[in-house]
Parts: structure tokens; C-alpha cells; sequence
């Protein structure tokens, strides 16, 4: 073989060695400390991605019981159990069935539905404009609620790190859009917002068990991405009634590569499966938001799609930590 050869079959050899590592970097949490948890809950989604669409429902912990109506519908239970801090006197319920969910082998994603700082809790009020700057002035009513709430939030955080609870978390949810007080300012205040929360909870509060998923509207901008150092998922949201989403999935695709795990984090309806995956849009995971959305989806294709093989539910999930725990 003469110098040329050599060199060339070198040359091969090196991207192929640099492809594999970038590849198995891609694979791993931003926290490069998570828990063995968080590890396996993301080996087990990784695994599944391309593969498998998980059911998931978002669960409002009200006067309708959205669990038993998919049971009695479908004769079975969603993977994944959606949760919101949206109401402070309720959290630590939030906190018990995300608990509850895990140990009985389901996943729990929690959300926040944060209040606009200084101005107060609640759905409504996460829809107020503020200053984002002033959240970061030291002495301004903005910065002492911003930090109290992250605070407080942080400490129901770790009591599911104690318990050794991973969390699919989805703060700031439909990031890009206009309504809530998180994306008023535009990417860079948003940016900075994530960045923040990001840095406390991981590097300083050490809240290890936290898996951290990004939620566009259903037009993913690339200006709104943080960086693969601040995320582990991200994928987008719509509220309409039909088709796979394919356009809103490639928006994502194009943003976060093809190694992240890509959900469809909200909908009224779940997208067909089979059609999904044939068309190309292979969705992580679907929610069907709570209440009366999931009440107007049709009970047979609810059934239909829960007992999909393409779908897993509560009872699909492996035993996490023994199948993936060891990885």
C-alpha cells in the first residue's frame, strides 16, 4: 500500500472513529451528572425513538377523571402522566402522582404554567406581559418573585430526586408563540429564562433526576433554540384536528437533528400512528390535552389507537431501571 492509500484509508478511519463519538454524545443527557434514573428513562426513550409513539395524557386532577375515561374507552392506561404546577395550592399533589405514576411503572412529564413574576399564579396571569429584564435586577418585585418561585418549585423538584423520580420537565411550554409572558420578549430574553432556570436547578440545586424537553408552538424557529447543552428533548405542539403533523415534526427536525427524540407535546387528537410513521413523522410521544379536548375525540379511535402496536401504553413499558438501569 503506498503513501496515498495509506493516508486515504487514515483519512477514513478518523471521521469514521469522530462520527461514532459525536453519535454517542448525541445519545447522552445535557447533565452529564443525571441520575442512573434519568439515564435509563432516556436510554428507554432513545431506544424507542423511530420505533414506538408512547401515549401520554395530560391529566388536570379536577372533577374529571381523564385515567378512568381511557381505561374504560380503550382498556388501557397512557405511558406517559402530564402534570402542571399551574396551581401552588395543588402541587404537592402533582409531586405524589408523579411518585404514584413511576413506581407503578409509568413515566411522569411535569409543566408549569408560571405565573408572570410579581403579578401572580395561575393560567391567566401567565398570560401577562412583565419586564423580563427586571427579573434579573436585583431589588425589583420581579426579581424577588422570579427567584422565590423558582425556588419553591425547586424544592418539589428535589422531593422527587429523593425518591428517585426521573421527570420528563417541560418548562416555558410553546416557547415561541405570543401569549405567554416568557415569550413576549423575543428569543434572547427567552433564551436567557431557560438558561437561568437551567443553570440553578442542574449545577446549582444538583436536581439530577430532571430530563429537560423543549415545547415550540407548531412553528419551530431555530432563533428560540437554546443549545443542546440546555436540552434533551424538544418538539412542538398544534391544536389541530387532522393529519400526521409531518410539517411541524420536520420544523423541529430541522432545529434538533435527528438523534433527539421529537414529541408532540399537546393535542386534541392523537395523530394515526401508522400513518405517522409511513409518512415519515416519528413522533416521541403524543399528550391529548385534559378535559373536554379529550372528550371530543371519537371513542373508537381512541380505542384504535391505544391498542395500535405502534403505541406503547402504561402497560407496554418495560421495567425501566432493570432493562436500562445498568447501561
Amino acid at each position: 500500500m503506498n503513501f496515498y492509500s495509506k493516508a486515504a484509508l487514515f483519512f477514513v478511519f478518523a471521521v469514521s472513529i469522530h462520527a461514532s463519538i459525536y453519535g454517542q454524545d448525541a445519545l447522552l443527557l445535557s447533565n452529564k451528572k443525571a441520575s442512573k434514573q434519568a439515564k435509563a428513562l432516556y436510554s428507554y426513550l432513545q431506544d424507542m425513538y423511530g420505533k414506538k409513539m408512547l401515549s401520554g395524557q395530560m391529566v388536570l386532577n379536577g372533577q374529571y377523571d381523564e385515567l378512568k375515561y381511557i381505561q374504560d374507552t380503550t382498556g388501557k392506561l397512557p405511558a406517559i402522566r402530564g402534570m402542571d404546577f399551574i396551581d401552588s395550592s395543588k402541587n404537592k399533589n402533582e409531586v405524589k402522582f408523579a411518585k404514584e405514576w413511576w413506581k407503578r411503572g409509568g413515566i411522569p412529564t411535569l409543566m408549569w404554567h408560571w405565573g408572570a413574576p410579581a403579578i401572580g399564579n395561575g393560567y391567566v396571569n401567565s398570560k401577562k406581559e412583565i419586564d423580563i429584564n427586571k427579573c434579573f435586577e436585583k431589588g425589583t418585585p420581579e426579581y424577588k418573585a422570579f427567584w422565590k418561585e423558582l425556588k419553591e418549585k425547586g424544592r418539589l423538584l428535589k422531593k422527587l430526586k429523593r425518591a428517585h423520580v426521573p421527570v420528563l420537565w417541560r418548562p416555558f411550554h410553546e416557547l415561541n408563540g405570543t401569549w405567554f409572558w416568557w415569550s413576549k420578549g423575543g428569543p434572547e430574553q427567552f433564551k436567557r429564562l431557560w438558561t437561568t432556570m437551567y443553570d440553578y436547578y442542574v449545577h446549582k440545586k444538583r436536581l439530577n433526576n430532571l430530563i429537560w424537553v423543549l415545547c415550540y408552538t407548531n412553528n419551530p424557529d431555530s432563533a428560540w433554540y437554546p443549545g443542546r447543552d440546555y436540552v434533551d428533548i424538544a418538539g412542538a405542539d398544534d391544536y389541530s384536528y387532522t393529519g400526521t403533523h409531518l410539517k411541524m415534526y420536520k420544523k423541529a427536525e430541522s432545529i434538533v437533528g435527528s438523534t433527539m427524540p421529537i414529541p408532540f407535546h399537546e393535542c386534541p387528537v392523537p395523530p394515526d400512528p401508522a400513518q405517522s410513521f409511513a409518512d415519515g413523522a416519528k413522533w416521541s410521544w403524543f399528550m391529548i390535552w385534559h378535559s373536554n379536548f379529550l372528550k371530543k375525540v371519537d371513542p373508537k379511535y381512541l380505542k384504535y389507537v391505544y391498542n395500535n402496536d405502534l403505541v406503547i401504553t402504561l402497560d407496554k413499558v418495560p421495567d425501566i431501571m432493570a432493562v436500562y438501569g445498568k447501561k
